[in-house]
Parts: structure tokens; C-alpha cells; sequence
């Protein structure tokens, strides 16, 4: 008897064996069925070796109870405790799969197929998955045998009988055996159609690539010709009617559920193409319309029912067409593209459970073991495998994957594939999420031999499997290539220089002979800076390869590499910053403008860390101005204080030119950035501050060096245009005009020689050649234009606008604002100019339609001969001009009165004339997307180019890079050119209405 508060002996065994309700197991244990058997330890000690105790007890019980009467019951019993084979396959598959012990309860005799234990059992194939589905006459029958044949082969999973690799065969054995039967039963139905054609069944996936789930769809493909005589449209249409009843018996849920669906969705042009096609006709589609996915899907195929002559004709006629898709254009970008469609796909709640699809899954093993069969598979026939972990041997053994890469990524791919069969087996059903209770997981790691922390194991285990994969999966195609011009240890076997030049072709280098002499230098030797950059190109490759340009990319790095190498923060940061190594390829490889500005102070390559030192978030104006201002009181004369005001401005527009083109991108654990302004109104703001910074300090140099301290005049540089609106693209000029007002006490004469020396001395410190980029500086916007003099005192402006100011102008000055110099004499000039760019009551009729006039003429005279209007991002329709013309209209017609107007910004002035009700939002979010676009694409232009363009590029690398940057893929760059013209075409409509008043 049990003292009250006191647990029983049989509580704590329980307890001690793995239960975790032993209440409720001691009532199972008391129940009628196991009297006989509860006090026997070895059913105890079985029970506590399976991977969920309490579901194999209530399993066992539930099997008792449906046994008819005593005799048989008995009969299970003693064979349980005598037999300790049939004791650990029973249980085991009733401590793992609820679903089989269902199916056990429903027929009560099929435990009987785990008795037998004989060395030709263990190891069954699809003949003798035949004779168990032998008897099989109808869809139910089926479904009984198939579920009585999936008992074993569970049986010698969980019991460790059989592998992975092992367990995967067999249930693809099974499935073939299963597709053989179901076709029996559909031709027996109708043989008058069974005898017109000939039919074969291909499987493909899993199941071709003798790998198959526990639950999965089977994908096939139906090759069908008429028998000698036959009409072939009706030996097509009697074949697709085998077909889909063989399919239909498979998929269709009955008494007894189903088994699992036929997919034929990889036939030709999928669920829209017929069910079954020719040989021929399959032939003519692959040489002509089929994708990379498509050869890449057939890597797998293998004939399993029907016709199996017909099969191998199939395959045979098909492989020559697979081993040279490798060959096709954008053949890598095709199949990583469709990898990130799929990752792309997952809903965001799942990534983080999904075992097959999700960053460092399954599928990550399977594409990129796939691609290199395609790549290496028409040299090597020994590639030539559908079954994963057997090509990933074959590409060990030849070379193509470096051994320990391979070993790692065959112990991951194994126990992520053993995770997924132990969830799936629980149910029988189709997933490949991990669960999230606690019980489930705690299941799975025992079922796994994970005893002693079931969860905490599993998920450790689990998370560094997938690291592995994640690490691993892209280095694949990269650490070859090194291995191939580095020293190997003795026995390693080097990839062929052959073998090197194909996969390079394959993944987008241009010159492979090239590439393979970058990858040398950097790599050979044993010193520590080859080692680390050993470890680091494999990873870098990967990312030169995703652009538009690799080979830049790779040639850009050893530019970097060789004149940074030496130094000891270099490669450190490269290797213990996550961030930087991944920037520096996104950079070196998106165009010309970044790296030729890193490369004349290649020191900069920190910035684009995430430490201290670097970051690539733009500085403010105040920050700039006082490290330049700090130069120039060190600097000895003026020359030299602009040098270091030009490294200063170089610098930072690398910083600028970098977090573009990064957050242009996107990286592995940043995606792109969704907010295109964003980028725009980023770029525009850090220019114009670094550029309004370099004037300060060029002013302040030329004044210390002429005068000293103090010029003899008032002095300040205004902001124009583009400059004046805080717009400033990266090939941008700086548009200014130049105010002064002499002291009190001097001479007019001798301030403005004095003032007119300042602008002169500026403008060329500013240009001398240099390492550094040129600023240019207009002032063609003056008064007078190039006619008139560059600089003119206060009371001169405010002379020429109350007489001379014509209405351009006006409109000129709706972006003016002070940048450097007096900044009392800056807000007073603004002050002048006020009544001009905002009038009172607005512009008159007149002065509406002279703006008009001149718009109009400015497009027909001012457009570049040969030069697509449609494409041309200032002048074209739609385009910069159209937006900014339509938005000043407003501003010099509405400033007076709306305060928000008053900016010398575009898409600022665009909102404020918004929320004023002057445009609607429907034509305010269309033109503002018009002119970001626009802007984006001139961007791209000086960072692909290295110099200033309106238009898209002509050269195909450089049109293709230009759209990487705005993010479209490989092969889209139709896309982006269609996606341009509707939205300009869309804000040229706007302005129409708005501008021209149509």
C-alpha cells in the first residue's frame, strides 16, 4: 500500500524510464489486456527505449484491445516478451508514429508483418514491395498493403536497422512498387485503352532520385506512344486516361486515406501542358522551350512503371540536352534565383522552423550538389547521380568539393533528412516544419538518440546542422578553385584547370583565364595573409558572382588586397567583422565610381566595417565642416589645405557611394531597401553637405592665404539648383552664385578684386589634378548668365532683380540657399530674393505662359541628337525636368501662401503642395515615384560608369549592372527599361494636366 503523499515504486520507475505522465501509464499498465505482462521488467525497460513511452504504452494497449478474442491476444503477447526483435519493431513504431498505430488498431493481424526477421528482410527492394502489394485489387486494398509494407520499413528506421540513405531507398522502392500497382489496377479497368498504347511512368524528384519521404508527392512524367497500328491522338488519349486513374488511385482519400499524391506538374510546360506527350514531343520541347529548372528537374529522372523500354528511350534521349544546360546563358543566376524565389516564398512566421526550404535547409545541399553535377556532369559521367548524398561522394572523390566540405555537409544533410522523416513518420503527413511543443520535440530527440536533454540537443544539434549548411552550401562551388591553384596536402585531388575555366564560365566570369591568375596571386604561398584570404574567397566569390560584374569584383579585390595586405587591420577586419567582407564585394563589384574611389586611398576599405571605426551612415554637415576646417589650420598654404579638403570630400563619397550601393543590394542578413527615396534623399543630402563643407574650407584656405584672417569684404557662396536643393547626385557640378558686401570703410573697387580673386582661386584649387575627384563650379545661373560678372555685392543683385529679372529667374531662385561663407550676408540675400520667388498673388498669366514657352523649347532644342526621349531621365517625358518644372510652377504660383511651398526641395515642396489640396494624391505619389526613379537611375549610371549620364546605358554589363542596382535579377533588364517607361509615361500624363494645362 501507498502512504498518502507518498509516490508508488511504479511511479518513479516510470518516471525514470522516459514516461512523462506515469499516472496515466500506470493505469494503462493496470488495465486488463497487460495484466498478464505489467510486472514483466523487460516490457518496461522495451518501452523506455522507444522515443515517446507513453505513446508506444497507449499504442500497445489500443492493439490489445482491437485483437479478437483471448487466443490471439495471448498469442501477441508472449511473442512481445519472448521476441525481442519483433519487441523493439513494434514498439518502436508505436512509440513514434501515431498514424501506424492507427492503422495497427483498424487491422489488428498486420502486427504479424514484423515477426519475421530474417537477413533477406532487411534490406527489401521493389520486388518484394510487389509481392507484399501482390493481392491489392482496388484503391482500399492498396492502401492496406501499402500501409502493412510501411511498417517494416519504419520498423527498421526507428530500430536503426537501416540509415538514412538506406530508409530513403527503400520508401522510393515502395513508391515504385506502389505506382506499378496502381497502374495494374487502372489498366485492368479499361483495357481497351491499356491496349492502344504503350505507356511509361517517370518518376522524378525524391522519388527518381531513389530518396523518397515518408510522406511527399511523388512527381512523375508520362511518356505514352501508340502500339504498332494505333491511331496515335487515340493512343495518346486512352494513355492520359491510364493515367489519371492510376494518379486518382494514389491520390484520392477513401476509407483508408490515401497514400500520398502524384504530382506531373514538371511535365512540359506543367499544369497547362497535356498529361502525356510523346517522346517526340517531349524531345521538341526541351530543345526549345524549356528553363534551367527544367534540365536541372531531370537530373533525377528514372523510369519506375508501365513501358519501361519506352522509359529508358526517354532518358536516354533527354541526357545529352541535360549536361549541357550548364551552357545556357545565366545558367548559376537561373538556379539561385529560383533557390531565393523559394526561400522568398516562405511565410515569415515558418523560416525559422522550416527544416527543407528555409537559409541552411535542405534544399540548399540539394541545389548546390545539383549545380555542380550540371556544371562538371558533361566531362564526368561518373556525376551523373540522382540520388543526393551519392553525388555529393562522386564530387568529393573527383575533386569538385573539397573532402572535409563534403563530410560536413553529408553529416548535415543526414541528420536534417533524419529530422524530417521522425516528424513526418508521427502523423504520415506531408511537412516540413519543426514543431514547436515541447513534447513533439522531445520525441524527435529521443527518436534521434538524443536521451539525456531530448529538446535542448535537438535544437542545439538542429541550429548547427543548418549553420553548416548555410556556411557550406556557397563555398562549394568556390574552395575548388582555390584548391586548384594553392598547395594541396598529399592525397587531396586538385580540381582540372579544365574543370576550373567550366565552373568559372558557369558562374558569370567572363575570363576565366584571368580569373584563375587573380585567385593565384591571392592565394598561394603560406603566409598569413594568403591563408586568411584562403579562408575568405570562397565566401567572396560567391558574392562577386551575384552581381553584374565578377570579374571586376575579383579584380578590384586584388587591387585592394595588394595594397592593404601588409597591414595588420586589414585582413582582421575582413575576417572578424561580419559586415565588411560582405560590403567590399557588393562594392567592388557593382560598378566603377566606388572602387576608383577606394583604390586612390584604399584605407577607406574600413568604413565598411561595423566597428568603431567604420559605418557607413553619412555624417552630418557640422562634422564635415569641422574636420575640414581642422585640416585647413594645419595645412602650410592654401594648395595644401584644399588637398586635404578634396581627400576629405573623396572619402566620404565613398562612404556615400558604398551604403548606396549596399542598401541598394541588400546583404545576407539586410534585405534591400524597400524605401527608394530613402536612398535618393540619403545620397542627395550627404553629397550636397560634403560638397557645401569643401567650399567652406576652400573659402577659408583661400582667405588665410590672401588675407589672413579677415577678407576685405563680406563673402558668401549660395547654393543652386540641384546644390541648393540638397539634390546632389554623385557626377553632379555644385551651382552656386557669389554675393559679397564690402566693410565698412573699404573701397568698393578693392572688394570686389578682392572677392572676384576668392572665386578664381577656388575654382581652381578645386580642379587641379589630383588623385582626388574635381569639384566643379557653375555659376552660369547668375544674372547675365556667362555675360555678367561671377561675383556681384548685395545692392547689385537687388539692382539687376527689381529691373532686369526675367521669370527663369525667378524660377532659378527657388533653389537658392546659403552654403558657405557670411551667414548673416547669406540670410539677407535670401531675404532679397523672396518677393521674387514667391510673388504676391502668384505669377500672372503672362509669366505662366512664358514658363510654358520655355519648357517647350528647352525640350526640342536641348535633347541630345539620336538620344530615346523616352529613356532620357532629365529631359525625357516624365522624366527630372518634367517633375521639378510642374512642382516650381506651383511654388511660384502658391508660395505667397502656403508656408509649406517654401523649400528648395523637391519632394518636400511635391508633399507640401499635397496636403495644400493643389494636386492630388494619386498625382503627387506618381510624380514623386517618377522623379526617385529618375534620380536612382543617374545614380546608377556614375556608379556603373565612373561618369555622368541622363540616359540608360548602351553597353549589356553595364545595363545589367545598372539594374542590379534597382533591383532587377539577371536576364531582366526588359523588364526595367518597361518598368521606367510606364512610370514616366504615367507622370508625364500628370504633368500634361497639371503643367501644361491640358
Amino acid at each position: 500500500m501507498t502512504l498518502p503523499g507518498r509516490r508508488s515504486s511504479t511511479f518513479t520507475r516510470l518516471l525514470r524510464h522516459g514516461f512523462t505522465d506515469p499516472s496515466a501509464a500506470e493505469r494503462l499498465l493496470d488495465s486488463a489486456e497487460l495484466m498478464p505482462v505489467r510486472d514483466d521488467p523487460v516490457l518496461l525497460d522495451a518501452l523506455g527505449a522507444t522515443a515517446d513511452p507513453d505513446l508506444a504504452l497507449l499504442g500497445l494497449v489500443r492493439l490489445l484491445e482491437a485483437q479478437p478474442p483471448s487466443a490471439a491476444r495471448r498469442e501477441l503477447l508472449d511473442t512481445l516478451i519472448a521476441a525481442k526483435p519483433l519487441r523493439d519493431r513494434l514498439l518502436g513504431v508505436l512509440g513514434s508514429s501515431a498514424a501506424l498505430a492507427d492503422h495497427l488498431v483498424r487491422h489488428p493481424h498486420d502486427w504479424q508483418a514484423l515477426v519475421t526477421y530474417e537477413p533477406r528482410d532487411l534490406h527489401p527492394g521493389v520486388e518484394e514491395f510487389e509481392r507484399g502489394l501482390a493481392e491489392a485489387t482496388d484503391p482500399v486494398s492498396l492502401r492496406v498493403a501499402y500501409r502493412r509494407c510501411l511498417l517494416s520499413i519504419a520498423a527498421r528506421d526507428v530500430c536503426g536497422t537501416t540509415d538514412l540513405a538506406e530508409t530513403a531507398a527503400e520508401l522510393a522502392d515502395l513508391a515504385t512498387a506502389t505506382l506499378r500497382a496502381a497502374l495494374a489496377i487502372a489498366r485492368t479497368a479499361a483495357p481497351e485503352d491499356a491496349a492502344l498504347c504503350r505507356l511509361a511512368v517517370i518518376a522524378m524528384g525524391k522519388c527518381g532520385g531513389h530518396e523518397l519521404n515518408y510522406v511527399s508527392d511523388v512527381d512523375v512524367i508520362f511518356v505514352g506512344e501508340a502500339v504498332e497500328g494505333a491511331d496515335e491522338g487515340k493512343a495518346l488519349r486512352s494513355a492520359t486516361k491510364l493515367a489519371s486513374h492510376m494518379m486518382r488511385i494514389c491520390s484520392e482519400t477513401t476509407v483508408e486515406g490515401s497514400i500520398w499524391p502524384v504530382d506531373a506538374n514538371l511535365r512540359p510546360e506543367g499544369r497547362n501542358g497535356p498529361l502525356v506527350r510523346t517522346l517526340s514531343s517531349h524531345l521538341a520541347y526541351y530543345q526549345r522551350w524549356a528553363k534551367t529548372w527544367e534540365f536541372q528537374a531531370l537530373l533525377k529522372a528514372r523510369p519506375v512503371a508501365g513501358d519501361i523500354e519506352l522509359g529508358e528511350e526517354y532518358v536516354a534521349a533527354l541526357e545529352p540536352l541535360v549536361w549541357k544546360a550548364a551552357e545556357r546563358e545565366n545558367f548559376v543566376a537561373d538556379v539561385q534565383k529560383m533557390r531565393r524565389r523559394v526561400v522568398e516564398n516562405i511565410p515569415a512566421a515558418e523560416v525559422d522552423r522550416e527544416l527543407k526550404l528555409g537559409p541552411g535547409g535542405l534544399r540548399d545541399v540539394e541545389f548546390a550538389v545539383q549545380l555542380l553535377q550540371l556544371v562538371h556532369g558533361r566531362a564526368d559521367a561518373g556525376l551523373r547521380s540522382g540520388t543526393t548524398l551519392d553525388a555529393l561522394q562522386a564530387l568529393a572523390e573527383g575533386g569538385y568539393v573539397g573532402r572535409a566540405d563534403a563530410v560536413q555537409l553529408d553529416d548535415a544533410y543526414r541528420f536534417l533528412r533524419s529530422m524530417e522523416h521522425r516528424i513526418q513518420l508521427y502523423r504520415l503527413r506531408r511537412t516540413h516544419l519543426v514543431p514547436e511543443g515541447e513534447a513533439d520535440q522531445r520525441r524527435i530527440g529521443r527518436s534521434l538518440g538524443l536521451r539525456v536533454d531530448p529538446v535542448a540537443e535537438l535544437n542545439r544539434e538542429w541550429r548547427r546542422h543548418a549553420a553548416v549548411v548555410r556556411r557550406l552550401h556557397e563555398k562549394l562551388f568556390y574552395r575548388p578553385l582555390l584548391d586548384a591553384v594553392a598547395q594541396l596536402a598529399p592525397g587531396e585531388t586538385r580540381l582540372s584547370p579544365e574543370a576550373a575555366r567550366e565552373r568559372l564560365v558557369a558562374l558569370g566570369y567572363g575570363d576565366p583565364a584571368a580569373a584563375m591568375r587573380h585567385l593565384e596571386a591571392l592565394a598561394s604561398g603560406v603566409t598569413r595573409k594568403a591563408a586568411i584570404q584562403r579562408t575568405l574567397l570562397p565566401v567572396l566569390l560567391g558574392w562577386f558572382a551575384d552581381s553584374a560584374d565578377p570579374d571586376a569584383g575579383l579584380l578590384n579585390f586584388r587591387k585592394v588586397s595588394d595594397a592593404l595586405g601588409k597591414t595588420p587591420w586589414y585582413l582582421r577586419l575582413l575576417r572578424d567583422e561580419g559586415a565588411a567582407a560582405e560590403n567590399l564585394a557588393r562594392v567592388l563589384s557593382a560598378g566603377r565610381l566606388a572602387p576608383d574611389l577606394l583604390m586612390r586611398a584604399p584605407e577607406a576599405v574600413a568604413l565598411l566595417g561595423d566597428g568603431d571605426g567604420g559605418g557607413l551612415e553619412p555624417r552630418d554637415r557640422d562634422q564635415l565642416e569641422q574636420e575640414i576646417l581642422a585640416g585647413v589650420r594645419r595645412a602650410e598654404n592654401a594648395q595644401q589645405a584644399v588637398t586635404a579638403a578634396r581627400g576629405v570630400r573623396r572619402r566620404e563619397l565613398f562612404r556615400t557611394a558604398a551604403a548606396d550601393i549596399v542598401g541598394s543590394y541588400g546583404t545576407e542578413t539586410q534585405p534591400a531597401e524597400a524605401d527608394q527615396g530613402a536612398l535618393v534623399d540619403m545620397v542627395g543630402g550627404a553629397v550636397s553637405d560634403l560638397t557645401a563643407a569643401t567650399l567652406a574650407g576652400t573659402l577659408r584656405a583661400v582667405v588665410r592665404e590672401g588675407w589672413g584672417d579677415t577678407l576685405p569684404t563680406r563673402f558668401a557662396v549660395i547654393g543652386m539648383g540641384r546644390f541648393g536643393g540638397h539634390e546632389l547626385g554623385y557626377g553632379s557640378d555644385a551651382d552656386v552664385l557669389f554675393v559679397h558686401e564690402p566693410w565698412e570703410g573699404t573701397a568698393e573697387r578693392e572688394a570686389s578684386e578682392a572677392a572676384n580673386r576668392v572665386v578664381s582661386e577656388m575654382r581652381r584649387l578645386l580642379q587641379i589634378p589630383s588623385a582626388d575627384p574635381p569639384l566643379l563650379i557653375d555659376a552660369d545661373l547668375r544674372p547675365e548668365g556667362k555675360s555678367g560678372p561671377l561675383v556681384r555685392t548685395l545692392n547689385s543683385y537687388e539692382a539687376y532683380y527689381r529691373r532686369w529679372s526675367l521669370v527663369w529667374e525667378s524660377q532659378a531662385l527657388l533653389r537658392a540657399e546659403p552654403v558657405a561663407g557670411d551667414e548673416d550676408l547669406g540670410r539677407r540675400f535670401v531675404e532679397l530674393i523672396a518677393p521674387l520667388r514667391y510673388p504676391a498673388e502668384g505669377l500672372g498669366d503672362e509669366a505662366v505662359r512664358e514658363i510654358r514657352r520655355l519648357k517647350a523649347r528647352m525640350e526640342s532644342e536641348r535633347l541630345p541628337r539620336g538620344a530615346d526621349p523616352k529613356l532620357h531621365t532629365k529631359l525625357g517625358p516624365g522624366g527630372l525636368s518634367d517633375v521639378e518644372w510642374t512642382v516650381q510652377l506651383m511654388q511660384l504660383r502658391h508660395g505667397w501662401a502656403e508656408p509649406g511651398l517654401r523649400t528648395t526641395r523637391t519632394r518636400e515642396a511635391l508633399a507640401a503642395a499635397c496636403a495644400a489640396e493643389l494636386i492630388s494624391g494619386e498625382d503627387a505619389e506618381i510624380l514623386d515615384e517618377a522623379w526617385v526613379l529618375a534620380t536612382r537611375v543617374r545614380n546608377a549610371v556614375m556608379l556603373v560608369r565612373g561618369r555622368a549620364g541622363d540616359t540608360f546605358p548602351s553597353d549589356g554589363r553595364e545595363l545589367a549592372a545598372v539594374g542590379r542596382y534597382l533591383g532587377y535579377g539577371d536576364g531582366h533588364v526588359g523588364d526595367m527599361l518597361d518598368a521606367y517607361r510606364r512610370t514616366t509615361r504615367r507622370a508625364r500624363a500628370v504633368v500634361e494636366v497639371l503643367f501644361y494645362g491640358a
